[in-house]
């Protein structure tokens, strides 16, 4: 990729968050993954190829840390517990019926394997909702929905980055799963990522202090951002969870000094900005690759895999409420469909996808799973993004 094509892919992200002001009808993101793919077929822009790289090392790491440190203190007190079980076990348990169901269903149209379903569910499981958080805030009846889904989309990162290695590695080797392996690695490499971002967190929220002045405060967060993400995954933890501790624990401290205001005003003057480019370029990128991938052939096997995973997210949730007494009183199905809708597939799945890509040698299973993976990732941006706004109005209570 080079200068230019960045500076023109900046140039029509820029213009499209200008003028795109009905956010409420039409999300940006959306906007700009159907600006990618008519793009992809100008012969400028057809050249351009992005891997796993790009995405998970330069524009992840900054995404997780904006949404981490703007993400409020007293929701995470309040909903810690449901996120923490959504993210965890809800994603577990999601992707491994959401396997079952692929293989199911898949096997009726074309031939995958078990382990290859597995793979696809993993890919596909975690949520990317930056084209709903704000809609739902507006249009939701229950504030509640919006907290939760952002907080939960936040920790899942984690949780299914470690759920595909162990699978992938399954796959590409044709090794056999071992419970308490993956047990023990999930464990070791997730508790150890919160730790870590939690203690960097704590030293550069009281590192702040040393000056008032706003260039070495964003400075700070810059380091934290990225560094914390890079050393985590340099000694073999996740650098998702690290990230993301990093930014809660920053946000968590900024609230008991009477600076508060400054620090937030100070880093939102710098992140306000990095955030909108990041996401444009994404976007449109994911758009330009997409086209490389889809296929009309297994259309209706996308079609029922897309439904399939929003009624298993549905009933996933609806279970695990049951163990919140709060939120069983006050949760019922409107809401927990709110919840379900909102899982979109985005910015990770097309990170483990070009993981996928770049770790396996090409061969027809291969090809058929990233053809499919990528074919649910569009339908879920496009269709859940176009369709919460009218979703949540038509599920209020009044």
């Amino acid at each position: 990729m080079t200068a230019l094509q960045i500076i023109l892919l900046l140039l029509v992200g820029y213009i499209l968050f200008t003028i795109d002001k009905k956010q409420e009808n039409f999300p940006v993101p959306v906007v700009l993954l159907l600006a990618g793919i008519s793009l992809s077929f100008i012969p400028f822009f057809h050249s351009i190829e992005i891997d796993k790289t790009i995405i998970y090392d330069f524009f992840l790491p900054a995404l997780l840390f904006v949404s981490a440190y703007r993400y409020s203190p007293n929701a995470l007190r309040e909903h810690g517990g449901i996120i923490a079980a959504l993210s965890t076990v809800g994603l577990v348990m999601t992707a491994i019926l959401f396997g079952f169901m692929v293989y199911v269903v898949g096997g009726e149209f074309v031939t995958i394997s078990l382990i290859g379903s597995l793979v696809i569910a993993s890919i596909l499981t975690p949520t990317d909702p930056v084209s709903v958080v704000s809609i739902l805030k507006q249009s939701a009846d229950n504030p509640k929905v919006a907290d939760v889904v952002e907080g939960e989309s936040m920790i899942n990162d984690g949780t299914s980055i470690v759920l595909f290695t162990v699978l992938a590695g399954m796959f590409i080797n044709h090794e056999s799963f071992s419970f308490f392996s993956f047990l023990s690695e999930f464990l070791l490499v997730s508790i150890g990522g919160a730790i870590l971002g939690l203690f960097c967190g704590w030293t550069v929220s009281h590192a702040v202090h040393i000056t008032h002045h706003r260039e070495f405060q964003v400075m700070l967060s810059i380091i934290l951002a990225y560094g914390i993400f890079h050393i985590a995954e340099h000694i073999g933890v996740s650098g998702v969870l690290a990230t993301v501790a990093s930014g809660i624990m920053l946000s968590w401290e900024f609230e008991h000094t009477n600076q508060e205001d400054h620090y937030r005003e100070a880093l939102d003057g710098f992140w306000g900005v990095v955030e909108p480019t990041i996401l444009a370029l994404v976007f449109l990128l994911i758009g330009i690759e997409a086209t490389s991938y889809l296929s009309m052939e297994n259309w209706k096997l996308v079609l029922l895999l897309f439904i399939s995973s929003l009624l298993i997210r549905f009933v996933i949730i609806a279970g695990i409420i049951q163990f919140f007494p709060s939120w069983r009183k006050e949760i019922d199905w409107r809401e927990i469909t709110l919840i379900s809708w909102s899982g979109i597939k985005g910015t990770m799945s097309v990170a483990l996808l070009l993981s996928l890509k770049a770790d396996v040698t090409s061969n027809g299973e291969v090809d058929l799973l990233i053809s499919i993976s990528f074919a649910v990732v569009v339908l879920s941006l496009v269709i859940q993004s176009l369709g919460i706004y009218p979703l949540s109005r038509m599920l209020r209570k009044d």
